[in-house]
């Protein structure tokens, strides 16, 4: 699609008139109902013909149209924790013309992007970070004397679970910053969320009496507060007090130094006005606890899987039929897929095999296990550290984890691999999801760096499968008792290339590759699926009458050095082809054995370059890093050509 093409989305009249949020200050407080109404429909429009994130934007209408409507932002900087729900704020910040291009190649970024907009005052993608970042924003213009600012972090209860969330409350209650943060409780992430906190937030939410007697708590703040300046220490040791004597408990934010206030209907947009206006003149750290329902407003949404119209796809917003094209012949199937399927079989045979996911049981497809085997399989929500020392913690107890991690998060427990399980030989399995470049998620969901980060560390097997047989037989080998060490296996997001894919499992001895075709002109040597484009680039190099020779590394370390002989003795032109940075991956590898060894060859490394690559569809961006059928193939030429042309002058 063209992204520069018009939007054939008609907002409605009031929404056609905002384009900044200052228009939105022209509004009566009363028409921000019938505001919210416009964009949330604007919102189902868009997204059922053009697809995305859906079920958390329509969750955050009523409360991103108050935050708007009561701070002056970007001056007041609102940061929203992930940026699935930030649809809206997009839409009322300059950029409703240009929504259609949404997560579309070269169009806008599906999530919050300082580069983008100044309305986007931090860039996120991944989880818990906007506590952090919305205080060191207080912070920085505290210092700089700039007292009238506010600074406001939105976050779902869901990221609430991860420890750099309450690593940023923690800080936050001893800083007395002017910080807002808002808790938007749904009871989701992505699948449901687990957890005591969890049920701690529901305990809040649930107690009657002390819904009833909020009210009455807000009605007595207001009549302090003419009695002098007191007024609001007053109040807060009034407020505390109900709280504690009502829940039977104290609460944990305030115990954190957070003056709490909620809950509060997420959906009534006058109230949160309201409330939001009173926060204003309070100083200091403060929650806010909204509560509000993921897909609100749209009733298959409502009353469907929320975990399915997280992001549906497109969709027919009459029926709520999600439309998928249906395929002629016999299709490949995901590699998640095959990694939730394999994962049973194996834990059927052997029962010391166990799964664990940190709130991604149904993207990483564990959920199969979870639902098979619901005492071998766990969901830890979003808290990717614990995930992996959890792991290391049933490896030590003999029991073998495979702890299933999409590559872009696996960054955010990196200690933990290195201290908790490398150091200590332990046998856990990371199988590392959407490794490569992911799509239309953009930068902060690619999987660049997983070869070369786990590359570097010692007693680390790094392998990646080139189908869906190769995936199976890596795990069936990952669980052999000889093989306790830690073993990553990465495997890309979306379709595998086997149809018939359940194939008996085979043992692969590790730090072994294997020849795909001979070859006398030049070797092409690639890890994981990429190497389905080399096998095409192949049958385009034969047609043009090269003959290339292709090598399955399977593993970046230990790499194959046998192979290698024999590659860099026969060859003196080579390619090296991977999804993941050029920077210290397999390519490197290859190089190192290279200069190890004093060969001397021509080496061009193919994969993702040193940059931060765009949103967009697998196939635009491999076209754009230089890495599918097309380019190994034009790549080989130009080597080859080049080769024919020192000949020519060197006689």
């Amino acid at each position: 699609m063209n992204v520069d093409q018009g939007s054939d989305f008609t907002p409605g009249p009031l929404l056609a008139g905002i384009q900044t949020p200052k228009d939105l200050k022209n509004l009566f407080v009363k028409q921000l109902v019938d505001l919210s109404d416009e964009l949330r429909q604007y919102i189902i429009d868009l997204v059922s013909q053009k697809g995305g994130h859906f079920g958390a934007s329509l969750g955050v209408v009523e409360l991103t149209v108050a935050l708007h409507y009561v701070f002056n932002t970007p001056v007041d900087q609102l940061v929203w924790d992930v940026g699935h729900q930030a649809y809206g704020h997009k839409i009322l910040t300059e950029r409703r013309n240009r929504f259609h291009t949404n997560r579309i190649y070269k169009g806008l970024s599906g999530f919050p992007k300082r580069s983008e907009s100044p309305y986007d005052t931090f860039g996120v993608g991944h989880s818990s970070t906007s506590i952090s970042a919305a205080l060191g924003m207080a912070v920085a213009n505290r210092y700089k004397q700039l007292n009238d600012r506010h600074h406001i972090a939105v976050i779902g209860d869901g990221s609430m679970t991860a420890g750099l969330a309450f690593e940023g409350l923690n800080h936050a209650g001893s800083e007395n910053a002017n910080l807002l943060v808002v808790l938007n409780d749904n009871c989701m992430s992505i699948d449901p969320n687990v957890g005591a906190l969890r049920d701690y937030l529901t305990d809040i939410t649930t107690s009657h009496t002390y819904n009833k007697t909020k009210d009455k708590i807000w009605e007595l703040l207001g009549k302090i507060s003419r009695f002098g300046p007191n007024a609001q220490d007053i109040a807060s040791k009034i407020e505390h007090a109900v709280k504690s004597s009502l829940l039977k408990q104290s609460n944990l934010f305030e115990s954190l130094k957070f003056r709490y206030f909620g809950p509060v209907d997420g959906h009534n947009v006058v109230r949160l006005t309201q409330v939001l206006n009173d926060l204003k003149d309070i100083p200091g750290p403060k929650l806010l606890h909204v509560l509000t329902k993921k897909g609100k407003g749209y009733k298959f949404s409502e009353e469907g899987n929320e975990t399915l119209w997280h992001a549906p796809g497109i969709f027919n917003k009459a029926t709520g039929e999600i439309i998928k094209v249906s395929p002629v012949s016999p299709q490949a199937p995901k590699y998640q897929d095959v990694f939730g399927h394999t994962i049973v079989e194996l834990a059927e045979q052997n029962p010391k095999i166990m799964g664990v996911t940190p709130a991604m049981p149904t993207g990483c497809s564990l959920n199969i296990m979870m639902k098979a085997m619901p005492e071998r399989a766990f969901d830890v929500g979003i808290a990717e550290q614990h995930a992996v020392t959890f792991s290391a913690g049933l490896a030590t107890q003999g029991m073998i984890p495979f702890c299933n991690i999409y590559s872009s998060f696996m960054q955010r427990a990196y200690d933990q691999v290195v201290h908790d399980v490398a150091l200590q030989k332990l046998h856990v399995v990371f199988c590392l999801d959407r490794g490569g470049l992911a799509g239309a998620d953009g930068p902060t969901h690619h999987g660049n760096f997983d070869l070369a980060y786990f590359r570097c560390i010692p007693n680390m097997v790094v392998s990646a499968p080139m189908n869906e047989s190769e995936l199976r037989n890596l795990m069936y080998t990952a669980q052999l008792e000889k093989n306790n060490f830690p073993f990553s296996i990465r495997y890309p997001r979306g379709q595998g290339v086997m149809p018939e894919w359940r194939t008996p499992f085979e043992e692969i001895q590790i730090g072994k590759g294997r020849k795909i075709r001979n070859g006398k002109d030049i070797a092409i040597l690639t890890i994981g699926h990429p190497g389905n484009f080399a096998v095409e680039a192949c049958a385009t190099l034969k047609k043009a009458g090269v003959d290339a020779a292709h090598y399955d590394m399977r593993f970046a370390k230990p790499i194959d050095e046998e192979l290698l002989h024999e590659v860099f003795s026969k060859f003196k032109k080579v390619i090296t082809v991977e999804d993941g940075t050029i920077v210290g991956g397999m390519g490197s590898a290859v190089i190192e054995f290279m200069a190890d060894h004093n060969y001397h060859a021509e080496v061009k490394r193919l994969g993702i370059p040193d940059q931060w690559i765009e949103h967009g569809e697998q196939t635009e961006l491999w076209k754009e890093c230089g890495f599918d059928a097309e380019a190994i193939a034009e790549t080989a030429k130009e080597m080859l050509f080049e080769r024919q042309l020192e000949g020519v002058k060197s006689r």
